[in-house]
């Protein structure tokens, strides 16, 4: 009964567990799926990056690898250097997802993570200068969906965060006789992180019931999800909504609240894995 029910009446199957405040998975409302992350090339496989990890949320893999280029500045922007997020959906990852150019769904993700690190300011761009007007390291973020189970944005976010505190640049001069740039590769040094974003989404039941880490069907059936970015010092940073079901200021204070305490637990795992892949 409960399988016909799931298949014919899926939202009404879902809403005998909400009513005793759990999910068919188990999971309590505001419980998150086990969350994991690995860096570096060692654990995952991506030995032509500078810097990349794999995060798994439940179910949903991303891998974001990230590679650094130099280019010279813009014009109008001669002492930036340049970040460039790009998030991929394959057709491997999903039955719903199609070979060829990005969707709407992976355009809207890539967006998302460049408002992301505008707005959070994890990277300031003139950090990434170095000669003004001359030259400047582009960072290509490549963010690639392995299996899809709802709640990219999160994964995401924290795969890009994690990518980025593991990237070593080397040092670049620029020689004065020849103006031609030197790279030595034996002398390098971490980015500088000035901000530590993480993404928390919530899936909108019934127009007032909030579930965390929404899974891909209860994406499907919610009448809308919000995703809510903050930095380590509960700034927030970043409300993204993309219609459905309005939100009450109370009830988007909760998300921002609930958000706030997630980012200490993502915070507290990426720190753990990053001091032991570090040589004592």
């Amino acid at each position: 009964l409960s399988i016909c029910c799931r298949t014919v009446e899926p939202l009404e199957y879902y809403r005998r567990f909400l009513k005793e405040n759990c999910r068919p998975d188990g999971r309590e409302l505001g419980e998150c799926r086990t969350t994991t992350v690995n860096i570096g090339k060692c654990f995952c496989s991506i030995t032509t990056a500078d810097g990349s990890a794999l995060v798994k949320l439940g179910n949903t893999t991303v891998i974001c690898g990230v590679k650094a280029e130099l280019a010279a500045p813009a014009v109008d922007s001669a002492n930036k250097g340049y970040i460039v997020p790009n998030v991929e959906l394959p057709s491997l990852c999903a039955e719903r997802f199609r070979s060829g150019p990005p969707g709407e769904e992976a355009q809207a993700a890539s967006q998302f993570i460049a408002d992301v690190i505008e707005n959070s300011q994890m990277i300031v761009k003139e950090d990434l200068c170095i000669a003004n007007g001359k030259l400047a390291w582009v960072l290509y973020c490549d963010i690639i969906c392995l299996d899809y189970d709802g709640n990219l944005l999160d994964a995401s976010v924290f795969a890009l965060l994690a990518a980025l505190k593991n990237v070593q640049l080397p040092l670049v001069t620029i020689n004065e006789e020849t103006g031609l740039s030197e790279v030595n590769l034996k002398q390098k040094s971490p980015l500088t992180i000035r901000k530590h974003p993480v993404a928390t989404s919530f899936a909108i039941f019934d127009d007032t019931l909030l579930i965390v880490d929404p899974t891909a069907e209860e994406e499907d059936l919610a009448a809308g999800t919000v995703t809510i970015v903050t930095d380590e010092e509960g700034k927030l940073c970043s409300v993204h909504k993309p219609g459905g079901s309005p939100l009450t200021g109370a009830k988007l204070q909760d998300c921002i609240t609930r958000a706030i305490t997630r980012h200490k637990e993502v915070k507290k795992l990426i720190d753990k894995v990053i001091k032991s892949i570090t040589p004592k």
